[in-house]
C-alpha cells in the first residue's frame, strides 16, 4: 500500500501497499443514477474529461489513464515509456500487477493472478519488474483485516519480493525470510532495492542488490518504516515512518504480533542512502505517506490528510528538505496519492478518486508538471 505503498488498503486502498481499501475515503461521485459496480471497466467514452481545480497551479493538461476499478501505485519505467501499477479489476478479489504504456494504452496483467500482490517497480533494463506477492503462501486472496478494532492494515506474512519478466512467465524469488517483505523500489543506477521487512521483529527498511544479495538494515528505531524511494542522484532515501512511544508503542507492538498496523500517524523522513543523517520533515499528527523527490531533489512531494479534521481527504503537498516551505498541490476534496515524477521531470503521475463513476473507484492520472 508504495499500498501500498501498500496504501491501497488505507486509502481505498500500500504501495496503504496499493497498499488496499480506498472506499474508506470515498465521498461523492458523479455519474448516472444507475451507478457502475466497483471494479467494472469503462473507457474514455464513459467518463467525462477530468478537470483541474483552478488552485492546482502546478498541474496542467490532466489526462486519465485507467477507467474503473481500484488502481494505484503507478510508477514509471526508467525510460518513461511505461507504467507499472496494481489494480483490482475484472472480478478479481484483490490486487494484481499490470503494465501499460505511459499513454494508458496496452494495459495487461503481468503477475501470476494468484494471491495478493503489491508495490511493483521497474528494473533499469525496462524488461523486468519487481513486486511483492503472497502466492507462494496461499493461491487465494488472503482475508482482509477485521476493522472492528478500528482502521488497521494487514502485514501479510506471506509477502515476498519477486523479479519478473514483462511476459509474466519468468519469476525469480528475491526474499525468503519468514514474515513481511514488501514496498520495494529500485535505485537510479539500477543496482539496489530498498524495501520494508519485519524480519527483525520490527518494521524496518533494508537495502539489497537487485539479485537479493548483500542485505543491509538501514533503520533501527521502534515503529513502522516503509514506502521508501531514492533521490534522483541516488544519495538519499525518503520514506514514511511512525515513532510511537509509551502506550502507543505497546499497542503498535501488540498489533504487529498479529501482523497488523494502525497507519493513522505517519511522518515523512529523509536520510542518506547508508542510513545516516536522518531528518524528519513533517510533524503534524496526521497520516503523511507516499513521498517522492522532486526532479531537482530539493523538495519532496507527498500525500497527507493534514487539512481534513475527519482524516478522510488526502491531498498532495510539497515540502523542502529542511521541513520548511509546505505547499498544497491538489484541491480535489477526495483522495490524491502515490505521486511520481517522470524521468525527465516534466510529468506527474498519481492515483485519485476524482472523476470516478462508482463509489470507492480509484484511477491513475497524469499531468504536466509546472515547477
Amino acid at each position: 500500500m508504495h499500498s501500498a505503498k501498500p496504501w491501497t488498503a488505507l486509502f481505498q486502498p500500500v504501495r496503504w501497499m496499493a497498499v488496499l481499501f480506498l472506499s474508506f475515503l470515498a465521498i461523492t461521485w458523479p455519474g448516472a443514477a444507475q451507478q457502475p459496480r466497483l471494479g467494472e471497466q469503462g473507457s474514455p467514452k464513459t467518463y467525462p474529461p477530468p478537470r483541474l481545480n483552478p488552485r492546482e497551479t502546478h498541474l496542467a493538461n490532466l489526462r486519465q489513464l485507467t477507467f474503473g476499478g481500484e488502481n494505484a501505485e503507478a510508477y514509471f519505467s526508467f525510460d518513461g515509456k511505461q507504467l507499472v501499477f496494481q489494480s483490482t479489476r475484472d472480478g478479481r478479489a484483490c490486487d494484481q500487477i499490470y503494465v501499460m504504456d505511459a499513454t494508458g494504452a496496452r494495459q495487461r496483467m503481468v503477475s501470476t493472478g494468484l494471491g495478493r500482490t503489491t508495490c511493483a517497480y521497474f528494473l533499469r533494463d525496462g524488461r523486468h519488474i519487481i513486486y511483492s506477492s503472497t502466492h507462494l503462501a496461499q493461491r487465494e486472496c488472503p482475508p482482509r483485516p477485521d476493522f472492528s478494532r478500528g482502521y488497521v492494515w494487514a502485514l501479510y506474512p506471506g509477502y515476498d519480493i519477486f523479479k519478473a519478466s514483462l511476459d509474466g512467465k519468468r519469476l525469480v524469488r528475491l526474499t525468503d525470510a519468514p514474515g513481511y517483505d514488501a514496498e520495494a523500489t529500485v535505485s537510479p543506477d539500477g543496482k539496489h532495492i530498498v524495501f520494508t521487512s519485519d524480519r527483525s521483529g520490527d518494521l524496518e527498511l533494508y537495502i539489497m542488490d537487485t539479485d537479493g544479495k548483500n542485505l543491509r538494515q538501514l533503520t533501527h528505531t521502534p515503529g513502522y518504516d516503509g514506502g521508501a524511494f531514492f533521490s534522483h542522484d541516488g544519495k538519499q532515501i525518503v520514506w514514511r515512518a511512525s515513532r510511537p512511544e509509551g502506550a502507543e508503542l505497546e499497542e503498535y507492538r501488540a498489533l504487529l504480533r498479529e501482523h497488523l498496523i494502525r497507519p493513522s500517524r505517519l511522518d515523512i523522513y529523509v536520510m542518506n542512502v547508508d542510513g545516516s543523517n536522518v531528518r524528519r520533515l513533517t510533524n503534524n499528527g496526521k497520516a503523511n505517506f507516499a513521498p517522492f523527490f522532486t526532479p531537482d531533489d530539493r523538495k519532496v512531494i507527498f500525500s497527507s490528510n493534514m487539512d481534513d479534521p475527519q482524516g478522510r481527504n488526502f491531498e498532495l503537498y510539497l515540502i523542502n528538505l529542511d521541513g520548511t516551505g509546505l505547499e498544497r498541490v491538489t484541491y480535489e476534496e477526495t483522495f490524491d496519492g502515490f505521486p511520481m515524477f517522470s524521468p525527465d521531470g516534466k510529468k506527474l503521475v498519481f492515483a485519485s478518486n476524482r472523476n470516478g463513476r462508482a463509489r470507492g473507484e480509484t484511477n491513475i492520472f497524469m499531468a504536466d508538471w509546472i515547477p
